[in-house]
């Protein structure tokens, strides 16, 4: 299997990228966004039905459509987080890291050593042991996960500048959803009181040169956050759908 990440290395270079959240099990959506050009796909564990077994599949219609396949899952823990990591994702996103020490332990589930403390053992990321020597894959497979942690707790927001201390960490994820409700405002992410929030984190953040990452229902909000200084935007899977059926039923004449 490849080892390179596009999406990192666009990251890298000052270039937004753009994916979707997939809640469902389904290699054929994966493959759909990337033939309409996304950058990514993005299998939701947290809030969708991705289990390790559903990934795999998923992962493998990603591969052969050119583009990485990460993964949101449900906690922060190292071994829910190695099952997808040995699937072959190319980044991990975990949600609720509300303290520094959870970001470090998320990003050191994502890692070997000495980075790390990601499990080894032969298998798909290895190419079932054939091919380059372990000792020579474990640096360019840590070099490849993208490591992404979410911001999405008004309580998180006095810990920002030392959560983007944290070595290794790659995109700074913003909820908009649970850090409103999370404020108070469950269900009204729009309110300006947490917009203000998210403009002091994307101002922290972006002065920080850590790629700044969030969701986007559509192309406006896409918008408005690319001007924010945001350089990844995810969409949904099911919301596109949505709203490609209610364009089509609505633009028929009858």
């Amino acid at each position: 299997m490849k080892i390179d990440n596009p999406v990192k290395e666009k990251l890298r270079n000052g270039d937004t990228v753009f994916g979707v959240f997939i809640p469902m099990p389904s290699p054929d959506v994966v493959e759909i966004i990337a033939v309409a050009g996304f950058d990514f796909a993005l299998l939701d564990g947290e809030h969708g039905r991705i289990s390790p077994d559903d990934a795999y599949p998923m992962i493998l219609a990603a591969e052969a459509r050119g583009i990485p396949a990460m993964v949101r899952v449900g906690e922060n823990d190292r071994q829910v987080i190695l099952k997808y990591l040995d699937l072959g994702v190319s980044g991990v996103l975990i949600p609720q890291t509300n303290t520094t020490d959870l970001v470090r332990e998320a990003i050191s589930s994502m890692r070997y050593a000495p980075e790390g403390i990601r499990g080894l053992a032969g298998g798909r990321t290895f190419d079932w042991g054939q091919g380059t020597p372990m000792a020579e894959r474990v640096p360019q497979i840590n070099e490849r996960v993208l490591t992404m942690t979410q911001f999405e707790h008004i309580d998180a927001l006095p810990h920002v500048d030392a959560m983007l201390d944290t070595p290794g960490l790659d995109v700074f994820f913003v909820g908009p959803t649970d850090l409103g409700q999370s404020m108070g405002f469950a269900g009204q992410s729009g309110r300006p009181e947490v917009e203000a929030v998210i403009q002091e984190v994307a101002e922290k953040v972006t002065k920080r040169g850590v790629p700044l990452a969030t969701v986007a229902a559509d192309a406006a909000t896409a918008n408005r956050r690319l001007a924010q200084g945001f350089r990844m935007i995810v969409a949904n899977a099911p919301g596109l759908l949505m709203s490609a059926s209610k364009q089509f039923l609505g633009g028929i004449e009858q």
